[in-house]
């Protein structure tokens, strides 16, 4: 196969470097239980017990997004610190998030079963806009 472009018999150096920290001092999260929830104009922020802070987007939460900020707040952390749960009778949401699912896939999930939706699709969701078919 001809592709102008020249073999040579050089040899390349490689450069190494010492490594500064072993993978046993570093720290990986095996677990996520949820410290507190606040609420910006766009956001849920999550702070798990770990230090990591979650922020998705409400419109990923239609039943969130569409009620005032308000009952937002009237929220409960589930015994097990792993879902946040409003209770109908106390304002406008019936919802339960499992803070697992706004993690992402975990290792060994098969990556095929993962579908992905458009972003403006999941938002207009969110705001209740459909669109209707011209016959």
């Amino acid at each position: 196969m001809v592709t102008g472009i020249k073999q040579t018999n050089e040899k390349m150096k490689v450069k190494r470097y010492k490594i500064q920290h072993s993978i046993d001092e570093y720290t990986f999260p095996k677990e996520a239980y949820i410290h507190t929830v606040k609420f910006s104009e766009k956001h849920m922020h999550v702070e798990l017990t770990d230090g990591r802070i979650i922020s998705i987007p409400l419109w990923w939460i239609p039943t969130v997004y569409n009620a005032s900020d308000e009952d937002r707040k009237k929220f409960k952390i589930n015994q097990g610190r792993t879902m946040i749960i409003w209770n109908p009778e106390k304002c406008e949401i019936n919802d339960e998030i499992n803070i697992t699912d706004y993690l992402g896939p975990t290792r060994g999930q098969d990556e095929e079963k993962i579908i992905y939706t458009s972003r403006e699709t999941r938002k207009q969701i969110a705001e209740g806009k459909t669109k209707t078919k011209k016959k």
